[in-house]
């Protein structure tokens, strides 16, 4: 009877089995690199910690809403969370079309060249701004305004990150100084 979350999980899950149907024919490599799970960098592990809390909490949140009643997210906003939640989604698989290096993990490899081109040209971290449209308009397609509390911890577990990432990118990354100053927003254009 939770309508909310079957559409959720067919709005999320369509777009992911085809797209990693489609790195097992012709990317093996990218698929390679969205699989490898282990951080050297001792924050991140921290940081991937809280990540997978507060997305526990995204969906026993919800779960506990529906069943209790306790706010209810009028349809068209579940709907119109769906779509955005599947342009997020999108956006995703565009960042990793871009960028092949886009890895799971926080590594430079040899030779790896700085990618400023697509949605790299507007931020430096599009697949994070992707994940944050999807994580809080999420909270609302599975129906809950109680969600969205731990969907901003999500958020700024996010900012978290990319405050990590970039020092180990100008550190270890040849050009990533030089793009920085070319780009200069790192999640929101325009904000941050």
């Amino acid at each position: 009877r939770f309508w909310q979350a079957w559409l959720y999980m067919a709005v999320l899950f369509t777009p992911m089995i085809v797209f990693g149907i489609y790195l097992l024919r012709y990317n093996r490599a990218l698929l390679a690199r969205r699989l490898k799970a282990r951080e050297a960098e001792t924050a991140q592990r921290w940081i991937l910690a809280g990540f997978f809390l507060t997305f526990l909490a995204l969906f026993i949140i919800p779960g506990l809403d529906y069943r209790f009643g306790w706010t209810t997210v009028p349809t068209w906003l579940v709907l119109v969370a769906d779509l955005l939640v599947l342009v997020g989604y999108l956006l995703v698989i565009y960042v990793l079309l871009t960028n092949e290096y886009a890895a799971r993990t926080i590594e430079v490899e040899a030779a790896q060249p700085v990618i400023s081109t697509g949605p790299y040209a507007l931020v430096r971290h599009p697949m994070y701004t992707a994940m944050a449209l999807m994580i809080v308009f999420s909270a609302l397609a599975l129906g809950s305004y109680w969600a969205l509390l731990p969907a901003a911890l999500f958020v700024l577990l996010l900012v978290a990150r990319i405050l990590n990432e970039e020092q180990v990118l100008r550190r270890d990354l040849a050009g990533y100084p030089a793009y920085c100053q070319s780009v200069k927003y790192r999640l929101l254009p325009g904000v941050w």
